[in-house]
């Protein structure tokens, strides 16, 4: 047969159309690079054609030509045998193959051609299509960049592909040292990568090598290692002293983080990162009066980053001053969002996508019905599953001001800090009576546009053609119809101020917030209408000075956020109404997953867990699974986090994730770990009755606990 065994491939229709596609877009990729590209030549021998497959690959080690020729190798013990031992056919061997690895820090494509048998030939290609020598640089860099990318995208939901492999990128603690080796050597070159899309404009200490560093010693709670990285930096680069702190926090080691800070301060007392630490030190000692200083001072610092007003914001909502708080959300500074790093491939000709058999027999990832995968449109058009970037943060920091002021307080404080439609409105329709009051003059016939300007402002020469202040009354009544239609029109447009606030007096809070400031400005301009000299430019400032306007993302995230509570509201009624009637409340799998991360949008997590898992009596969801992983391990619910655990890793294994480690599962196991210990784990997951390939699988987690020495492993 032409496939391999338990790998995923893509067919060709041109031989080599994916090295040449991937050459193509080079140029486009911006931070840390696509994955790794495995493209296969397999013969069948001489006279027949070649056929050319590829897929995706991470964790591969790639720090030398030897070892992407190792995986590439590995490949040939892999094509699946004749189906019968009596077939006539010649079996298809590996011929040779290509092996691509993005280089995120020179921004190159390291290469490496394999034939078999035969030599090894590696070379770089750079943005142009150019052909280069590999340096042992460009080797080190490399080596970084593909651990960097197996390590924060293990679990990204955006960054997932079709056919992409994903195998451990890390197994021992010689390869690890080897890790914090590199990350030593380029830290200061870590700029260069980019960094997360909240970010925008990566330094030293924000950036994805750092946050590759923190996520993979902080996944496992073994922050001792990235401290120890740290403290070597530390002595050449000041600035990286907000991470060692942090990681010295994680270790419970408090005083010597707050003496790192302190010194830190006083040398750097604008670096915004550690002042950002120090705050949330602060957050959760409960000192927000203390933490609000700090905050404050990391925008003056860094007023161009989102992050800096994000966590200003953050730091209002706790301390209850709700109307900083949206004024500071207001302010944020917002990023377009650069999708990840992927390939664009041409339509192959097939596609092999292998189950392993042991999954299938295990039938725990259950059937795929279309029926449990409709949903209403309503639920399917909701905008806020698609927000990213810097407007998913803000999004979140609204949710979370409404779930503690309500919707109704929240439109409250809205129309106190933000210069409503109707208050302009009403100052228009101010502006407009003060017009028509003060410009009467231009109701003389033949009189132009700045008659009456002229003849209040001008002082009137001698001379018998000339009209004098005190003949202004005498031009105000020259023609009776004149004044009548201009009288009519002040009527009018008073009386429909009057009606305005009128119709909103009785309303909800949304509409009678102020509006004592828009009745001081209406009285004025009555005043002015009847005769009084007020100056409407000065009740207008007066409306208008302690308010601002409201950006019109912000305004826009107001839509989003009505169109979640909507749909809240009316799901909740609907089951409040079902269940005085003694009914059961039906929905889709996929509904009920919506609803869902809706609740957990809106912060209602007692509900959303329970839609979670009315989703999954329907259908099989690793959205589902991996948010209930979630509850189930910050309640200490060992034996459902266990069940999750094992479902999701099924699925992971089922679309060809074989790593153990950095994963969500990963993660959530060994915090679990750190109060039950490693062996309550095994002794409760071979209680469990799994299948002997699965339970192999889950031991996985426990076995890079032991080798790596995780809290938990030894009791």
């Amino acid at each position: 047969m032409d496939t391999f065994r338990d790998v995923p491939e893509f067919f060709e229709v041109e031989l080599g159309e994916s090295i040449l596609a991937r050459t193509e877009i080079l140029a486009t990729f911006r931070e840390l690079g696509p994955p790794d590209l495995c493209h296969t030549v397999k013969s069948q021998g001489k006279g027949q054609r070649d056929l050319g497959t590829y897929h995706y690959v991470s964790g591969v080690d790639a720090s030398s030509s030897a070892s992407l020729a190792a995986y590439l190798n590995s490949l040939t013990y892999a094509v699946e045998d004749n189906a019968a031992w009596f077939s006539k056919s010649t079996a298809f061997k590996v011929r040779n193959g290509c092996f691509c690895c993005f280089n995120a820090f020179s921004r190159v494509d390291v290469r490496v051609d394999v034939k078999i048998p035969g030599g090894v030939n590696a070379y770089v290609i750079d943005l142009r299509g150019e052909r280069h020598e590999a340096t042992p640089e460009i080797w080190q860099e490399t080596y970084l960049s593909a651990l960097l990318r197996s390590i924060l995208y293990a679990d990204d939901p955006s960054y997932r592909l079709m056919g992409f492999r994903k195998l451990d990128p890390i197994t021992t603690p010689e390869a690890e040292l080897r890790f914090l080796q590199a990350a030593g050597a380029l830290f200061s070159k870590g700029w260069q990568l980019g960094s997360d899309p909240e970010i925008q404009v990566a330094s030293m200490v924000s950036n994805h090598l750092t946050a590759g560093i923190l996520k993979y010693f902080g996944d496992s709670f073994r922050f001792d290692q990235a401290a120890n990285l740290f403290e070597k930096i530390n002595a050449q680069e000041p600035e990286v002293a907000s991470l060692l702190a942090q990681s010295y926090i994680g270790m419970n080691e408090e005083v010597k983080a707050v003496q790192i800070m302190a010194s830190a301060l006083r040398d750097h007392p604008q670096s915004y990162t550690l002042l950002h630490v120090q705050c949330d030190f602060l957050r959760g000692k409960g000192k927000f009066e203390w933490a609000l200083k700090l905050a404050r001072q990391a925008v003056n610092c860094a007023p161009s980053e989102f992050v800096t007003w994000a966590k200003l914001t953050e730091v209002y909502i706790e301390l209850g001053m709700y109307e900083s708080a949206l004024l500071t959300l207001n302010s944020c500074p917002m990023f377009t969002y650069n999708e990840r790093d992927l390939h664009r491939m041409p339509t192959p000709q097939r596609t092999h996508l292998p189950v392993k058999q042991y999954i299938v027999d295990s039938q725990v990832l259950g059937e795929d019905r279309e029926e449990d995968n409709e949903a209403d449109p309503a639920l399917k058009r909701l905008p806020a599953p698609n927000l990213r970037g810097t407007f998913a943060r803000a999004y979140s920091l609204l949710t979370r001001l409404v779930s503690q002021i309500g919707w109704d307080e929240l439109l409250t404080t809205r129309s106190t800090v933000f210069v409503m439609e109707e208050e302009y409105r009403m100052q228009k329709a101010q502006a407009d009576i003060s017009n028509v009051v003060n410009g009467s003059a231009d109701i003389v016939n033949g009189a132009d546009d700045n008659a009456s300007t002229r003849a209040i402002s001008s002082p009137a020469p001698n001379g018998s053609n000339q009209t004098s202040s005190s003949d202004i009354p005498t031009i105000r009544i020259s023609t009776e119809s004149g004044r009548d239609k201009k009288a009519k029109k002040t009527e009018e447009m008073s009386a429909q101020a009057d009606n305005v606030k009128a119709a909103e007096a009785p309303g909800t809070p949304e509409e009678t917030v102020g509006k004592p400031v828009q009745a001081a400005v209406h009285e004025d301009g009555e005043e002015t209408a009847s005769g009084e000299t007020a100056n409407v430019n000065n009740a207008e400032a007066f409306s208008f000075s302690n308010k601002r306007l409201c950006e019109r993302w912000l305004d826009n995230l107001f839509m989003v956020l009505y169109e979640d509570l909507r749909i809240w509201t009316i799901f909740r009624a609907e089951v409040a109404h079902f269940k005085t009637q003694h009914v059961a409340y039906r929905k889709t799998g996929a509904e009920w997953e919506i609803l869902g991360d809706l609740g957990l949008r809106l912060h209602h997590k007692e509900e959303a867990k329970e839609a979670y898992q009315r989703c999954l009596e329907a259908k099989f969801s690793v959205k589902a699974w991996y948010k209930l992983l979630d509850m189930y391990a910050d309640e200490g619910d060992l034996l459902r986090s266990l069940q999750a655990a094992v479902r999701l890793t099924a699925y992971q294994h089922r679309y060809y994730m074989e790593m153990s480690y950095p994963t969500t599962v990963a993660h959530h196991l060994y915090k679990l770990g750190q109060v039950h210990g490693h062996g309550k784990l095994s002794y409760t997951l071979m209680s469990m009755g799994l299948p002997e390939p699965l339970l192999k699988i889950m031991e996985g987690y426990l076995r890079y606990g032991r080798a790596f020495k995780v809290e938990g492993y030894d009791f």
